[in-house]
């Protein structure tokens, strides 16, 4: 499957490269949007739970990288400060 990685920039000025086992990612996000923290939470937990099902249909298995992202995604989001995050660009 063609994986993307998903480049932001949380409300603290952090920057996070999220990876995605599919391309279904840029359905979601495009470079220069941005999202409430909460949203984009709710939207990369679309995102990464519709990928992780795209490699159970191809494979029979979900993608834990997948699930692994979506967790880092949390924990992070649960340490900002109130704001945006910026999706800064999806890339190969």
């Amino acid at each position: 499957m063609p994986e993307r990685y998903v480049l932001v920039r949380w409300p603290d000025g952090e920057a996070q490269r999220i990876y995605s086992p599919s391309t279904v990612v840029e359905d979601f996000f495009s470079a220069g949007q941005r999202m409430a923290v909460g949203d984009f939470v709710a939207t990369s937990r679309a995102a990464l739970t519709e990928a992780s099902e795209r490699v159970r249909r191809a494979y029979g298995f979900p993608c834990g990288n997948a699930a692994r992202s979506l967790a880092s995604v949390e924990a992070r989001a649960a340490a900002q400060p109130a704001g945006d995050v910026l999706v800064e660009g999806i890339e190969p």
